[in-house]
């Protein structure tokens, strides 16, 4: 059984980082999906892609993987430069402001 080990991206419609600091563990699918003719669902017979495991860290996601006999590939997550205002979004509509502010 191949499974595969990262941390998810934040997602792309907000700013926050929620959902990113845990590890997760998620099977490789063992067999392609079928659609279903009648009423086009798109179905499979394989219930391990359906399991999703989160880890507070990537080693013990790793232990799991090797006490229970997985084969896992670790993905390294991508660095991101934090993007942190001094003043924050309040400073753009300050009453103290000197600079003009257009968009």
């Amino acid at each position: 059984m191949r499974a595969r080990i990262y941390k998810p991206a934040r997602n792309a419609m907000t700013s926050g980082m929620a959902k990113t600091r845990t590890w997760v563990l998620d099977f490789v699918p063992a067999s392609a999906r079928d659609v279903d003719p009648l009423m086009g669902w798109t179905s499979s017979d394989d219930t391990q892609s359906q399991v999703r495991l989160r880890f507070s860290s990537k080693e013990a996601a790793l232990d799991y993987a090797r006490d229970h006999g997985i084969d896992a590939q670790i993905i390294e997550p991508k660095t991101r430069k934090q993007n942190i205002r001094p003043g924050g979004y309040a400073d753009n509509f300050a009453a103290s402001r000197r600079t003009v502010w257009t968009h």
